[in-house]
């Protein structure tokens, strides 16, 4: 007994390390899967933000297009950019060795991002840079400290502010002004504002992270139609393996 507890305590020591690791609070997001106007509009995002960086190089466009349920033609007007083929790899153009002398580390490749990360660091992540003129690129984010990269969503956004010291610096719900459209309450407040209100940009958030999620794992909806099945015919075969055994021990006794 002493030995399994051990055992058992050993097994959660990860789980309390993870928990305790970040010191922000993260914003809690549900990926959906299923909602493919949210996932067309995440690619979208995506290719037009991420991409110029960020390659995908374990998700191919055209297994995004089926599976967002968007023809390949759709795809290669508006989502491919260079001279790729629908049928390649998300992949980009910069240079490893280029972007790793230009940005201090090369971009990492964002296809698992969502499964190592988790959907909540990335959804409070994108919307917590904050202006710090100390910072290479004059951003500083609350969920990552000292991050090496832009906020490449500032246009949409607009300039964030923080108001609180770095000591006290923590993501905090914020509420909409319903006369501006804009967050308020919080550290983190905008200064300038963006092409989008505080909505609008969450929302553009949500469907980056989601399409981020469902690239961490396309099978996710036919993985868990396939457990229901499986549990179903676990149930149905339970009852005819019982009264199998019934009638296997009846002669015993």
């Amino acid at each position: 007994m002493k030995k399994f507890f051990i055992a058992f305590m050993m097994v959660l020591l990860p789980m309390a390390a993870s928990a305790a690791g970040g010191k922000a609070p993260l914003d809690h997001m549900e990926a959906d899967h299923a909602n493919k106007e949210s996932l067309q509009r995440g690619m979208q995002t995506y290719v037009n933000y991420c991409l110029g960086c960020h390659s995908a190089d374990y998700q191919r466009f055209e297994r995004a297009a089926v599976d967002l349920g968007m023809p390949n033609e759709l795809v290669e007007e508006n989502l491919i950019f260079g001279d790729q083929k629908v049928g390649e790899q998300m992949t980009n153009a910069m240079p490893k060795a280029d972007a790793a002398e230009w940005f201090g580390t090369a971009p990492p490749d964002l296809t698992l991002e969502s499964r190592l990360r988790g959907e909540d660091w990335l959804y409070t992540y994108l919307r917590s840079f904050y202006k710090d003129e100390s910072r290479p690129y004059n951003v500083n984010n609350v969920v990552f400290p000292d991050v090496g990269m832009p906020n490449i969503l500032e246009s949409l956004q607009g300039t964030q502010m923080n108001s609180c010291s770095k000591d006290e610096l923590l993501h905090q719900e914020k509420e909409i002004d319903p006369l501006t459209g804009l967050a308020i309450g919080g550290c983190l407040t905008i200064s300038e504002k963006g092409t989008q209100t505080a909505e609008e940009f969450d929302k553009t958030v949500y469907d980056l992270v989601n399409f981020m999620s469902y690239m961490g794992n396309p099978v996710k909806l036919e993985s868990e139609a396939i457990g229901y099945k499986v549990l179903i015919f676990l149930a149905i075969f339970f009852i005819f393996a019982f009264a199998l055994k019934k009638e296997y021990w009846r002669d015993v006794h």
